[in-house]
């Protein structure tokens, strides 16, 4: 269940919130006039998330690229590779 606070406790219990953040690696959702306002989190939720949208931007873009057979082996890829390195 969301840990849903008001926009007062960032100014009155900003600890308290830094330290469930840290602890719990999860968001808790801010409101303000009662309404959604915020979601924070730790600085390291934040990465992992981020690169989770990295990589699944990735594997959208692979999965792209075989629909429309933009692809080819990896030894082949890997044989280039080392050829450049040979030079």
């Amino acid at each position: 269940m969301p840990t849903i606070r008001p926009s007062s406790d960032l100014r009155n219990k900003y600890n308290e919130i830094s330290e469930f953040c840290h602890k719990y690696d999860e968001p808790v959702y801010i409101t303000k006039n009662g309404h959604g306002d915020l979601a924070v989190m730790s600085i390291e939720t934040y990465e992992k998330l981020v690169s989770k949208f990295e990589l699944y931007k990735l594997l959208d873009e692979g999965m792209e690229a075989m629909k429309e057979n933009k692809v080819r082996p990896f030894r082949n890829a890997l044989q280039d590779i080392q050829k450049e390195f040979t030079k």
